[in-house]
């Protein structure tokens, strides 16, 4: 870990009790660094700020393991892991710990698309349905929803392509009976989710309106596919993660762990159906309650905080980006065309959802701040960049799955402490993480 560390002498300075709880916690606490080491030391002014933040979040909602990583001007300069990675083998949380990112998996599609887009393979008014190619399942008489045809690439991005998950159900959450519905062995896959989606009406006119959709971002993983001829997972990671320095990151298991991954747990210890039929019936939520490689392209990727702000640094500056070109980016950060987040008076909301994250497009620096959560059963994740050239990554191995205190909480703390920094680390810390 870069901080957090202990050696005998700061020990000694803590009463056996202390010690021993935020041993317990997997962390030292910040308040253990000296304030006046911490007003010399900027590492240790940015832990005096961050873990204690990290660490009532956290506690408050009883999360047994976080992680959070840090870039200042495309810097990294602080890494951290709180708690436990693994409770009952106490396992603590490192710096590089991998977790489950859910849809700050999104992203990463929207730049997979870009890429396929400058390499002249792709239009994002090409028509999404037509592209992928894969014939709808219709139940006997029911014809096909004559608006699929309509629907464009950008619109599946933006998350206005016509299906709702609050009127219809999110069906990348419903993997056995789909399967039995296409005639398929569970549980479903993206190509059997697709195939019963397409045979069904959609919600709304593509076009008219916001609505976030897991299975829109099912069906540009396949598009991308289609174009590449590769499979997803390595079409991102040959023109995405590799450009930006990245190694780690793949495709998550449901029911097997990666090296270096933490396991995941859930408030509420009731137990889910189990997805695959060669298990046991019941099975712990994260472990079989949902398919998770179906989710790929919006939501199946496991990485570590230190490579969710690695791409995020190889995004800080559209001029210089080694992702995208320019106008590619301009691309991505566009609103969507009206009426989708248009006031009554066809004024622009302050924030809308652009191609592949949330945007707020007035900074004071003129520069945009754009950023995605995430979450599932055993997992909460989130990714800001903001227009000061500060970004964070930060990510839990339980949600708080508790509408009081809820998960988004830990933005605006996070938003706060970097304000009160005055003075950043110098030194680039990347080179200490593969």
């Amino acid at each position: 870990m870069i901080a957090g560390s202990t050696d005998n002498h700061m020990i000694s300075r803590l009463s056996r009790r202390r010690f021993l709880r935020d041993a317990a916690l997997g962390v030292v606490a910040a308040s253990a660094f000296p304030s006046r080491a911490a007003s010399k030391d900027p590492v240790a002014a940015l832990a005096k700020a961050l873990d204690p933040v990290v660490e009532k979040f956290m506690h408050e909602r009883g999360v047994p393991g976080g992680a959070l990583a840090v870039v200042k001007d495309r810097r990294l300069v602080y890494a951290r892991g709180y708690g436990w990675a693994d409770r009952d083998k106490k396992i603590s949380v490192q710096a590089d710990t991998i977790f489950r990112i859910a849809s700050v998996s999104k992203p990463f599609t929207a730049v997979a698309v870009c890429k396929l887009l400058e390499q002249g393979k792709l239009s994002l008014d090409a028509r999404a349905v037509e592209l992928a190619g894969i014939e709808p399942v219709l139940a006997n008489g029911a014809k096909r929803d004559a608006r699929l045809e309509r629907i464009t690439v950008r619109q599946l991005l933006q998350h206005t392509g016509g299906w709702d998950r609050d009127a219809s159900g999110d069906p990348m959450f419903k993997a056995v009976p789909i399967a039995t519905l296409v005639g398929e062995a569970p549980p479903a896959g993206p190509r059997a989710l697709i195939r019963y989606v397409l045979g069904r009406p959609l919600d709304f006119d593509p076009g008219s309106r916001y609505a976030y959709s897991n299975f829109g971002y099912c069906l540009l993983g396949r598009i991308i596919e289609k174009i590449s001829g590769q499979g997803y997972e390595a079409f991102v990671r040959e023109n995405v993660l590799k450009i930006a320095g990245i190694t780690r990151m793949k495709i998550g298991s449901t029911r097997e762990q990666a090296e270096g991954e933490s396991r995941y747990y859930t408030v509420d210890p009731k137990e889910a159906s189990n997805v695959f039929p060669d298990g046991p019936r019941k099975v712990p939520w994260p472990y079989g309650g949902f398919h998770l490689e179906a989710m790929d392209a919006h939501g199946g990727w496991i990485a570590s905080a230190i490579d969710l702000v690695r791409f995020a640094a190889a995004m800080d500056n559209p001029e210089q980006s080694p992702l995208l070109k320019p106008e590619s980016w301009k691309e991505m950060f566009s609103p969507p065309p009206a009426p989708v987040s248009r006031r009554e008076d066809g004024v622009l909301n302050s924030v809308f959802y652009g191609c592949g994250w949330q945007v707020r497009p007035r900074t004071k620096t003129g520069r945009i701040n754009f950023w995605h959560n995430g979450s599932l059963p055993g997992t909460a994740s989130m990714l800001v960049r903001r227009g000061d050239g500060i970004s964070y990554a930060v990510l839990f191995n339980q949600r708080s799955e508790n509408l009081k205190l809820g998960d988004s909480a830990i933005d605006s703390a996070l938003y706060a402490a970097a304000d009160s920094v005055k003075r950043w680390p110098e030194e680039n810390l990347f080179q200490k993480w593969k």
